[in-house]
Order: C-alpha cells, then structure tokens, then sequence
C-alpha cells in the first residue's frame, strides 16, 4: 500500500499548490495581500507531502518491492542497500520526484528563513515557487509516475545501471539538483520583485546568500561528477565535453556571473537588468539542462531517459516558466536605475567584464550542445561538435577572465589604483618563473616532451592568481572578501590542474602476463598477481601491480574488470596511486591469454590540484554563507 499512499501525497501536494496560486491570485487581483499570507502553510504542507512520498519509494526498493514497475528496472535483491538508497533516484522517475522534493526543501527552507525580508516579497517568492512544483506535480503525476504497478510482479529485478553502482554516483546527483533547484529560489525572488515593480540594493542582499549556496551546491555536483568520470569510467579524463555534462556547466557559468553581478548591484546600484536576466537564464538553463538529460534528444553516458513525449512536456514547463519572467521583465523595462559613473580601471568596470565573459560562455556551450541537433533537423546531414571546438573558443575567454581575477583585489569602486596594480604587474615575471620550474620538474624524465606555450600562460596566470590574493587572506575576520579570495585561489589551483594534467600527462597501452612490466614517467609498472574475485552482485577478474621508481617500492595498484550477470555488462574498475599532486592510473582492458591482459597505463601529473582547487571554491562559497548567517563578521565585500 506504500506505493499508493506515495502516488496519493503527490496528488494531495498539487491540490495543495493550487490552492496555493489560487488565493495568491485573488489576493493579487482584489489587492487583498492577506490572501497571500497562507503561502508558508501551503508550502510546508507540500514539502510534506512530496517527503512522504519520496520516501515511500525509497522504501519499495530498500523492501524489494518489484511490482512497482519502476524499482523493477533499477534494482535487484542482491544490490547492497545503500545502492538501493540511491537506486530511488538512478532513473528517470525517480530522479525527477527527488528534484521536485529538492525543490520544495528549498521552499521550506526560504520559507524559514525569510523573516527577516519583506513580507508580502517573501509570500510572492513562496507563490512563484509554488508555480514551478505544481508543473512538476504535474509533469510527474501524468507522464512520468514512478509508483506505477506492473501484474504480474517479476520475481527479480534488472538492477541498477553497473555505472551508477558507485560512491560517486550517490551523492553527485543530489547535489547536481541541489544546485538546479537552488536556482528557482533566486528566480523566483527576481519574479517577486519584478511583479513589486522595484529593485534596489535590499532585493540584491535577500537574493545572494541564496544565489550563493545554489552555486556552491552546483560546483560539488559538477567536481563530483568530474571525479566520477575520472575514475569510475575508465577512459583516463575528467571533462568530455558531453552533452550532459554541459548542461550542468551551463547553468553554473551564468550562477557564477550572477553572484559577482549581485555584489555591483547592492553595493553600487547597478547593473540591475544584469542581475535580473542573469537569475532567470541560470535557472531557465537548470531546467533545460533537466530537458537534455531526460528527453533522450542527445545522446550521452549520462542521460537518464530516452522517452521524447516526457522531453516535450519538460520543454513546454521550460518555455512557459522563462516566458512568464522574460514577460514580466519587459513591462518593468522601465526600473528605475541610478546614474553611477567610474573609472575604466574599477571593479564595477571588472564586474562589467565578468559578465560579459561568462555570458559568452555560456552561449558557447549552448550552441555547441545543441548545434548538432538542430543540424539533423534541417537535414543538413550529421556533425559532431567535440573538445576542438570548445577548447578553442574558451582559452582566450579563460586567459581574459583569469587576467581580471589577478587584479580583482587592487580594484577599488569608482577609484583607479594605478599603483597598486602596478605592484600586482610586477608579480607576473615572479609567477612565470614558478610556473616554468613547475612544468620542467614533471617532464624531465621525459625527453620526448616540450615545453608549450599556451599552458605555460595558463599556469604563470593561476600561479599569479594565488600570488596576489594570498597577502589578503591575513584579514580573516572580513568573512566574506576570505571567501571571495579563497574561491579565486581554487580556481587558479584547479587551473594548475587541469593544464598539467592536459598538457603533460603521458599513457601507454601494453600487454602484460603476470611477472612482466612496464616503464612510464620514470614509474615501474610490474604485474605481480591475479586474484578472482565474488562480489555481491558480479563476478571480478583483478590484476595486482606494483609501482616503484628509481627501485623503490611505492604501492601495489588492483584494477579489476567486473562483470554483473543480471545486467550482462562488463566494467572496467581502474587501479589509482595518489603520490603527493600526481596519478598513476591503471585499466584493465581485454584478456588475451591465460592471466594475459592489455592494459592502459596513465601518468597524470599534478591532477589532485584540479580536485583541491574545486574543494577550495567550495569552501569559498561556505565561507561566504556563514558570512550571511553571523552578523559578527564583517559585511564589507
């Protein structure tokens, strides 16, 4: 009876909405505001409803319940139970019925914490939010229920998808959709004040911590996710460019633009209009990237569902929603916006630019995303857009904005500092010189590299980064600009990474019988063992390596390949040796003979920064919520 008692707190949370939307409708219309009063009521009642029926999924799957059609296809009775947990939301369904409960857990959580903001703003934040839950009421009551029954029940399941039986793969996409969904608080505020018919620089102090924590949230689902590609699919990367992994990407460059717009506008007054399309096309974005990874329009590794009607129903919820704020936003075109003049070399000349560069951004991805679709639907014959293309047009975009970041703490509003950056100029020679030691000392044992320019300007850049932000880092009761710097820090550190990794990294493919070995990087791989394995739901073949340099042992390495019957699919699990910065990384590929295997040996200099450098961005962003929180701390930005 759970399943039914699931199903019926879903339709119980629509009602709830409309009545909702209903009474905020008369209020509005009759000017009666009381009638907007209820709205935290309706909306904790929601978050209720939407909870009980959430976890009354979960129960079917941890309970093996496999007539529900849906835990049929995605679990099994030999799944261990925290796979099973996140089983609940590793389908199509059932990760739409998490993202609406992500969504009304924001709501309830504005709804808690805004006592401190305009009433009636608030109560119209709740309503509009309201409007999106209902269309994901909706959406997920008439074409995508995930308590469907199925008679007779079969008397096992299919499992959960081999590549989503993974640490990883439980928390990423919760914090993914933490990070979509946060985006609807700040959309829903900017709808709020829109239909007040007034901005000013209390709206942008209620909107940031907001935009804020939907952004730090958004950056651990995409770090985690990198992590995940990196070693949970075997190919040697971290970024592919794939459709999906762009739809999370999309939405994060214009969050991040967002955050920086918010600071002008409270702080000086400005670029309003930047703030308010910014906040819409975030979340507009958030829904489309939801569109892509649903609809099954492109294809990618990552992509839950390839059903085109419940794409559709995503895409006329994306239209209507960003159609109802592009609408509003036209009749208040006419806000009022205060005459601010400053220097070319300010901060608000800086923010100007970062704006720009990450709108940029994201209409590069976009295009580059959806390109070859809208190819194919002109018959104009097929194309791929890949990394090329991508790399091409976001190095000079990148090289433009970390320029901006290595000056961000001289810039003074309306001020020009000329000597101040001047002292920052003279640091680049310094941070060139460290990034030339840095390059060298990964690719000395390798005569066959060369030094190239364009990740030595790169690194020199990050490295100058971390130069000129470090000596501020000394305030540290000034909350908020510590977040700021440290997620400036991140960036570069992560930067670091990603160059390294990209540019001087080195791999082989051998074949190896046990006793044999190979050289790489100054590394001696040696297969010293096999064992096979029996694990809960597969069946392992592990090769057991030794790694050593200069004749000194550092660690054995275990990939394995793994076979799961009930799916029939063969994964290949990568053996990974953290030593200090670096990655020895090794897959296990196809056997040839008896204990025969071929194998694929990575080097990956320095690719721990790129996850320290995302780690550091996240604890910016937590810093600078805390900054919200306590008002012991200073507030000056």
């Amino acid at each position: 009876m759970l399943p039914e008692l699931g199903y019926f707190s879903l339709l119980l949370a629509a009602i709830t909405a409309i009545f909702q939307i209903s009474f905020a409708i008369w209020g509005e219309v009759r000017k009666q505001y009381d009638w907007l009063a209820l709205s935290p009521l309706f909306t904790y009642l929601q978050a209720a409803f939407i909870s009980i029926s959430f976890f009354a999924l979960v129960y079917a799957f941890l309970t093996d319940d496999f007539s529900v059609i849906y835990v049929a296809a995605h679990s099994n009775s030999q799944l261990p139970h925290f796979f099973k947990f996140a089983a609940s939301w590793g389908g199509h369904e059932g990760s739409m019925l998490f993202w609406l409960m992500a969504l009304v857990l924001w709501s309830a959580v504005f709804c808690t914490f805004s006592a401190k903001i305009d009433r009636l703003f608030a109560h119209r934040t709740l309503v509009m939010l309201g409007l999106i839950s209902l269309g994901f009421l909706l959406f997920i009551l008439f074409v995508s229920n995930p308590f469907e029954r199925g008679f007779p029940p079969p008397p096992e399941g299919r499992d959960l998808n081999p590549m989503l039986q993974d640490i990883g793969l439980i928390f990423h996409p919760p914090l993914l959709y933490l990070g979509y969904v946060g985006f609807a608080v700040s959309f829903a505020m900017i709808v709020a004040a829109l239909i007040s018919g007034g901005m000013d620089a209390a709206i942008m102090r209620w909107i940031r911590p907001w935009a804020m924590i939907s952004w730090g949230f958004l950056t651990a689902g995409i770090l985690l996710g990198a992590w995940w590609a990196y070693y949970e699919l075997g190919w040697g990367g971290w970024w592919f460019w794939d459709p999906v992994e762009n739809a999370s990407l999309m939405p994060w460059l214009l969050g991040t633009a967002l955050v920086h717009s918010l600071i002008v506008s409270q702080q000086r007054g400005v670029f309003y209009y930047w703030t308010i399309l910014l906040a819409i096309f975030a979340f507009a974005l958030s829904l489309l990237g939801t569109f892509i990874v649903r609809s099954g329009v492109l294809t990618s590794v990552h992509a839950f569902a390839i059903d085109p009607d419940r794409g559709m129903a995503l895409l006329i919820l994306f239209f209507s929603l960003s159609f109802i704020a592009l609408a509003l936003f036209a009749f208040r075109a006419t806000l009022w916006q205060g005459k601010v003049q400053f220097n070319l070399l300010s901060k608000e000349t800086a923010f100007l630019m970062i704006n720009g560069l990450f709108s940029v951004a994201a209409c590069v991805v976009l295009l580059g995303t959806f390109y070859p679709m809208i190819f194919t639907m002109m018959n104009w014959g097929a194309i791929s857009v890949g990394a090329p293309y991508f790399n091409s047009v976001f190095a000079p975009l990148t090289l433009l904005l970390m320029m901006i970041m290595g000056l961000a703490t001289t810039l003074r509003w309306k001020q020009l500092p000329i000597k101040q950056i001047l002292v920052k100029l003279w640091l680049f020679p310094v941070a060139f010189a460290i990034a030339i030691g840095l390059i060298y000392h990964s690719i000395s044992t390798r005569p066959h590299f060369e030094l190239v320019l364009l990740p030595i300007v790169f690194i020199s850049l990050a490295i100058w980064i971390i130069l000129t932000h470090i000596p501020y880092l000394r305030f540290m009761f000034k909350i908020r600009p510590l977040a700021m710097r440290l997620a400036h820090i991140g960036f570069a550190v992560g930067v670091v990474g990603a160059m390294m990794n990209s540019y001087y990294g080195d791999e082989i493919g051998v074949r190896l019988k046990v006793g044999e070995q190979a050289e790489l990087a100054g590394y001696t791989f040696k297969y010293e063992d096999y064992n096979d394995l029996i694990g809960p739901n597969y069946t392992a073949e592990q090769a057991v390596f030794s790694i050593s340099k200069e004749g000194e042992t550092l660690a054995n390495v275990m990939p394995e390949r793994r076979y799961y019957d009930v799916r029939t699919m063969t994964m290949a699990e990568v053996g990974l040796y953290h030593h200090y910065l670096d990655d020895i990384y090794i897959v296990m590929g196809d056997k040839f003979g008896h204990l025969e295997y071929a194998f694929r040996l990575h080097y990956k200099p320095y690719v721990q920064a790129l996850w320290l450098g995302g780690l550091i961005m996240i604890l910016g962003a937590l810093l600078a919520l805390l900054g919200y929180c306590s008002p012991s701390f200073s507030n000056k930005d």
